[in-house]
């Protein structure tokens, strides 16, 4: 990982900032969590930091210049916002226009937006797979029993559409039933995307009782890596449970998961598959 003398987290909602406060603290890493109002989890008003509201952007980096932070890491969920009824600090009034140029473009080229404000500001960007190495998923099975010869077909399947609509900028997830493409995953989420696969008839999904499918996350092929790369957690494991399917299968080194020993032991308990599986980046 690249030197630095203090790391800020920009934090979103969701268990990965937490993680990464957490780590910072176990570590001795000097941090500075700078937490979006309104969207984090209150377990980070613990640590050391500051609040703004999401187009405050000079408010957010005069806290963290101040605090002596010289590297950012971009952390948990931020839902696109209505642009409309932002109010913006100065600095996010200049700001705003670059962004929203972007927006157009899909959700990458905002990312690079939104990024390159605090790389204009003398910020580092550091991946949170550089921070959290060990949440990276890595090649081979990692929970349950190898996939039949028709999971591995799934599993082929499922990557090669993840990769299309990454490609387009679309998302980073799909669901295959018997070679069947149930789900892709765009604005609603891993979540939302496996309970849609629940509501459909069981003709043509899995059950508990018979597990039939995976569902596939990858990064999207172009994609910037340092943030936003796809994570899995007990909920996505409980979601994919829920609707059926036989495992998950995600990208080695290109995905990361959360609260890894209560996921292995969540997928075990329900009798599914985790696969890391490498892929070339532009596959």
């Amino acid at each position: 990982m690249r030197a630095f003398s203090k790391l800020g987290i920009i934090a979103g909602a969701g268990d990965l900032p937490v993680l990464l406060a957490q780590h910072c603290r176990d570590s001795g890493m000097p941090v500075h969590v700078s937490r979006i109002k309104g969207m984090c989890d209150p377990r980070l008003s613990l640590y050391p930091g500051s609040e703004c509201a999401l187009a405050n952007f000079g408010e957010r980096m005069k806290a963290l210049k101040a605090d002596g932070v010289d590297a950012l890491v971009f952390a948990g969920l931020v839902n696109r916002p209505d642009f409309s009824t932002l109010k913006p600090d100065l600095r996010g009034a200049l700001a705003l226009p670059r962004i929203m140029a972007e927006m157009r473009k899909g959700d990458d080229a905002l990312l690079r937006a939104v990024l390159a404000e605090f790389e204009r500001e003398g910020f580092a960007i550091v991946g949170t797979d550089e921070v959290l190495a060990d949440l990276l998923a890595e090649a081979g099975l990692i929970a349950g029993v190898e996939p039949t010869e028709a999971q591995s077909e799934d599993v082929i399947k499922a990557m090669s559409i993840a990769a299309e609509i990454g490609r387009l900028d679309i998302g980073q997830g799909a669901i295959v039933v018997d070679g069947l493409v149930l789900a892709v995953e765009a604005q609603e989420g891993t979540d939302r995307m496996l309970a849609r696969v629940y509501d459909l008839s069981t003709h043509i999904r899995g059950t508990k009782a018979e597990r039939r499918g995976v569902l596939a996350k990858r990064a999207k092929p172009d994609q910037e890596r340092r943030v936003d790369l796809p994570t899995i957690g007990v909920k996505t494991v409980e979601g994919a449970s829920k609707a059926g399917l036989a495992g998950i299968v995600v990208e080695a080194g290109g995905a990361l998961i959360i609260d890894r020993n209560n996921v292995i032991a969540a997928a075990e308990e329900a009798g599914l598959f985790i696969l890391g599986v490498s892929v070339d980046s532009q596959s």
